[in-house]
């Protein structure tokens, strides 16, 4: 059922400086989907935040939509009025960059947190203070240019214990104890790039480097064991809680097979999203949806064109046609009615990195 409360929709970019030395903004901001979307500014949010703040994922609360939590440079940030205000959780670091937060499925006080360096937090209290989980570790298959980022994080509500960490670019790490111990389970990965059509070495010096670089990670409740992977060659199953994994081959349904966001609608956990790109920085994005958990997949992004790759989507978490999503350069699209129309806002024209999206 709709929200009779008028959805807003957040966005957030991180900064970047290039080899020329233009320096593209980031920033975090907020709009209402309303008639005016398409044409009303965009509200920068900044009160409590860090100065330039760099927000690359923001998830609302489970059960309150006006808390709102950010990962930022600084550590996660919440806010409890609908993003006017922020403040600073009880994080025991200072300037680490976060990539991922994601509550428990069934323990809603719960919830983890990814940095770059690699490393996982923990909260046990909604947020209010954290702890380092001092066994979560980078495997080092891949380095880059850049910290290993801990980009995603998934845990399985038919296993509670069992907590999925998705590493760019160093492939998947498990915990089967709720964060106390990890596991890598980046070797079936790696031997997958032995196949001619799965070698990437890009910014590297492996041919498994497509395979090591992760980009989401996401179980459904109705497939238990089985995360769904998103990394630069596509989309990955594992029927054995990483032990292996299978190309689901969403090339089948789609020409563009780069994967940079993979997840289950909060609706239906038959229902997932695949943001489907050319390359990292290409020109072209789109958005695809499963309704049988990830068999088959068609489009979904009828009736307007992503300049860029598509980096991040979401789904409305009280009302299942409303989705989001949102392309590199800055373009946010959303539709009310499961795809049948879009509207397009863009964000700010200097604002060229934009990694994550949320509505509620």
């Amino acid at each position: 059922m709709a929200d009779a409360q008028p959805t807003r929709v957040f966005a957030g970019g991180a900064y970047f400086t290039l080899k020329n030395g233009t320096r593209y903004l980031g920033g975090f901001f907020r709009k209402t989907l309303d008639g005016a979307f398409c044409d009303s500014p965009w509200e920068a949010l900044s009160k409590g935040l860090p100065e330039h703040v760099e927000a690359r994922v923001i998830v609302f609360h489970p059960t309150n939509r006006d808390v709102i939590y950010a990962g930022t440079q600084d550590g996660p940030y919440r806010s409890t009025d609908g993003g006017d205000t922020w403040e600073r959780l009880g994080f025991p670091e200072r300037g680490i960059v976060i990539w991922s937060l994601v509550f428990h499925p069934t323990r809603p006080k719960v919830m983890y947190a990814g940095a770059a360096p690699v490393g996982l937090y923990r909260s046990e209290d909604g947020g209010d203070n954290w702890i380092r989980l001092p066994a979560a570790f980078d495997p080092g298959h891949c380095p880059m240019g850049f910290p290993t980022r801990t980009i995603g994080i998934a845990a399985d509500a038919g296993r509670p214990d069992d907590v999925y960490a998705a590493l760019e670019v160093s492939g998947v790490l498990r915990s089967s104890d709720g964060g106390e111990t990890w596991t890598d389970l980046s070797e079936p990965l790696i031997r997958l790039a032995d196949q001619p059509h799965l070698k990437s070495r890009l910014g590297s010096s492996t041919d498994a480097s497509g395979m090591l670089d992760s980009h989401a990670i996401t179980v459904s409740s109705a497939s238990s064991g089985n995360p769904f992977l998103a990394v630069r060659m596509g989309i990955f199953r594992s029927a054995d809680r990483g032990a292996t994994w299978k190309d689901i081959e969403v090339g089948r349904y789609s020409p563009m097979t780069y994967c940079r966001d993979v997840m289950v609608s909060p609706h239906d956990p038959r229902v997932l999203y695949a943001c489907l790109s050319a390359s990292s920085r290409g020109k072209v994005g789109s958005l695809y949806r499963s309704d049988d958990v990830g068999a088959s997949w068609r489009r979904v992004d009828h009736g307007f064109t992503a300049n860029a790759t598509m980096m991040s989507s979401a789904v409305h978490p009280r009302d299942a046609a409303t989705v989001c999503c949102v392309s590199r350069c800055g373009q946010v699209f959303a539709t009310t009615d499961t795809g049948a129309s879009w509207r397009e806002s863009q964000l700010p024209a200097d604002v060229k990195d934009v990694f994550a999206v949320a509505c509620g």
